[in-house]
């Protein structure tokens, strides 16, 4: 594909009235995707349109407006469906995120068929919405949690991959990018081995879905969870595939609501999949809002937007190893890398550096431990900088934040 423009993407920008505004004075360098992601007119317009022609409770009513209400949402399930390409709409369960859908798995499935001594196996580098649920799990099934540690660049190698997934273990659970550093593992040679050694897999995708294809059936993952508001949708709408055969032997995770039956005084049956999951008066309005979501980046194009991500990143990379006091984490090259970059400037701590581009230029980027301790803890760093691209970033974005980052030791005293 050709180098992108900015001009190219300006036309894009339009779409996203955030941009149009500015923020002490500066135009708004949004670096902090990996986040949340802004939204498009289109995907607040479905939000309007649901509350303005369709809102009402859905599934159990018998008059036009809930009948519309449940269209809408029934229509957006078999939307994510066909947008990761599940089986059925029975796999495809509607949650408040990524970590209530990961929290669901390891309640669900973990407490019922983890056992005494299994073990599960997840990257150091997890979030901790894909590793509290497990300690848990562990802690309270009396199985063992192992973890698969990272080589110096934030990859897992094939050795410390066949090393750590055993005949013992019983369940994998892995980012297919990692929000810290960036890395996309293989993760369809990751499924394939743990399926062969019995265990299966669970797929955190808030990082991949809103920036490559996934594809359920051809990776064979056995449960897969994102979260719409890093993909241009609502906060509070999220989503958790599963294979129909294992979803269809787990209890509910919570009761009440739309998940039932029939009630008696000391007795209840449960809904037939996917609705025996999704407890509660279903969030319709952000389901309205992600099915726009997924028409706005289908329209785009995955080749487009990993294009737009790979330019600004390869660019950023290349600029921030010019700069001496930058420390980058993670790959310096593009091999398996996203549009996630980790950082830090000698001696400034990353609060002050993020307090400081965004008073002085604008630049809205993250800075903490992004609910990743442990790999803090195994880097031996307390906290990073981390700047992310999505497909409305431009290659100005870049050069701000590359000004922005030289001037923060000089704002400081530091000669250089």
């Amino acid at each position: 594909m050709n180098r992108i423009d900015d001009a190219q993407i300006e036309k894009i920008r339009k779409d996203f009235k955030v941009f149009s505004q500015k923020i002490n004075g500066k135009k708004i360098v949004y670096l902090d995707n990996a986040a949340t992601t802004q939204r498009p007119e289109s995907v607040i317009k479905a939000v309007e349109n649901y509350y303005d022609t369709s809102n009402a409770n859905p599934h159990r009513g018998a008059h036009a407006l809930s009948i519309r209400a449940t269209k809408v949402y029934e229509d957006g399930r078999e939307k994510v469906r066909k947008f990761i390409n599940a089986k059925s709409t029975k796999e495809i369960i509607f949650t408040k995120n990524s970590t209530e859908a990961l929290n669901l798995i390891a309640n669900s499935y973990g407490m019922n068929f983890i056992n005494k001594d299994d073990e599960i196996v997840i990257p150091i580098s997890e979030h901790h919405s894909n590793l509290i649920p497990w300690q848990r799990v562990a802690k309270t099934k009396g199985a063992v949690l192992k973890y698969m540690y990272i080589d110096d660049e934030g990859r897992l190698t094939d050795e410390e991959i066949r090393s750590k997934i055993t005949e013992k273990t019983k369940l994998v659970s892995i980012a297919h990018v990692t929000n810290t550093l960036g890395v996309v593992y293989p993760i369809e040679k990751i499924i394939d081995y743990a399926h062969k050694k019995g265990a299966i897999v669970v797929v955190d995708a808030a990082q991949s879905v809103p920036h490559m294809a996934e594809d359920v059936q051809k990776l064979d993952a056995d449960f897969m969870v994102f979260s719409g508001h890093k993909m241009l949708s609502p906060m509070g709408i999220g989503v958790l595939y599963g294979k129909e055969n294992i979803l269809e032997k787990m209890p509910p995770f919570l009761l009440g609501g739309d998940m039932i039956e029939y009630v008696s005084e000391q007795d209840a049956t449960f809904a037939e999949l996917p609705f025996k999951f999704e407890a509660g008066t279903q969030y319709v309005e952000g389901v309205a809002g992600l099915s726009a979501a997924i028409d706005y980046i289908e329209n785009l194009g995955f080749d487009f937007i990993r294009e737009v991500e790979n330019q600004l990143t390869e660019y950023a990379l290349d600029e921030m190893g010019k700069i001496p006091y930058v420390t980058v984490y993670g790959p310096l090259n593009m091999k398996d890398r996203a549009g996630v970059i980790s950082f830090n400037i000698k001696d400034v701590h990353p609060h002050d550096v993020a307090t400081i581009v965004d008073s002085n230029y604008g630049v809205a980027l993250r800075s903490g431990h992004h609910c990743a301790q442990p790999l803090m803890t195994y880097l031996n760093l307390n906290a990073t900088c981390r700047i992310s691209f999505y497909f409305y970033n431009t290659k100005e974005d870049v050069d701000i934040f590359i000004r922005s980052i030289k001037d923060v030791r000089r704002w400081l005293g530091y000669e250089s």
